[in-house]
């Protein structure tokens, strides 16, 4: 998370030209009668907002203005789908805007890179691994769970670095080139956090997974060999 001093105007213009349009469309296309209708869903939106306000505020704030948390983005887009994922994840932001712990004018700096980005990543994944169709749920786990929240890390960091770098606001330390060897330390827990709760929510409530496809991946094992009846 980037703080508004860090910022230039533009960028801060630009965040928010990126952030606003996508986040009407995504409460344009949300399912607003499937989710006014079913109680489990809005239990499942109440409980991921929350979540993601809660391990937002678990952070380390550095005196430079920058913060560093999980995103926790992949497991929620993979649970409600990205309309629901990026309007719960603006509603966590405001928690953090209500409670101080962030800017309101880097909301949509902070939005276009830590929920928009996420968002999308784990949406390609979820569709490329779709039209693979495989029959292994380990598949979904390995390539929307942990791929998709390790690549969404590592474009995270690289995007906010090079945005601060762009904006020249942030004294970048001299150790620089030692930063890909830390990038393991952030990305391999944010891969672990996000996979292991894709992987319990595969065995104990697939039917919570909207990316889900219980169908093929929870059916019976069949052979092309077997032998009519």
């Amino acid at each position: 998370m980037i703080g508004v001093e860090l910022l230039s105007p533009e960028s801060l213009t630009v965040g928010w030209l990126i952030y606003l349009p996508v986040v009407m469309w995504a409460i344009w296309r949300a399912p607003w009668v499937e989710l006014f209708t079913d109680r489990r869903r809005q239990h499942l939106l109440f409980g991921t907002v929350f979540a993601l306000f809660m391990l937002w505020l678990v952070r380390r704030d550095f005196d430079t203005g920058v913060s560093y948390h999980f995103i926790g983005l992949t497991a929620v887009t993979l649970l409600l789908d990205w309309p629901l994922a990026i309007i719960g994840g603006l509603v966590a932001q405001m928690g953090l805007v209500f409670l101080g712990r962030q800017d309101l004018a880097a909301v949509g700096v902070n939005g276009a890179l830590l929920i928009l980005l996420p968002a999308l990543i784990t949406e390609c994944c979820a569709i490329l691994v779709e039209r693979a169709q495989p029959r292994n749920p380990f598949v979904y786990i390995f390539v929307s769970g942990f791929f998709a929240a390790a690549v969404s890390a590592l474009l995270c960091l690289l995007l906010a670095l090079w945005l601060l770098w762009f904006d020249g606001r942030f004294a970048m330390p001299y150790w620089l080139e030692d930063f890909v060897g830390y990038l393991w330390l952030i990305i391999f827990p944010e891969a672990f956090i996000n996979g292991m709760v894709v992987s319990a929510l595969v065995v104990f409530c697939p039917e919570w997974l909207e990316t889900f496809n219980r169908t093929r991946y929870l059916s019976a094992p069949w052979k092309d060999d077997d032998p009519e009846s």
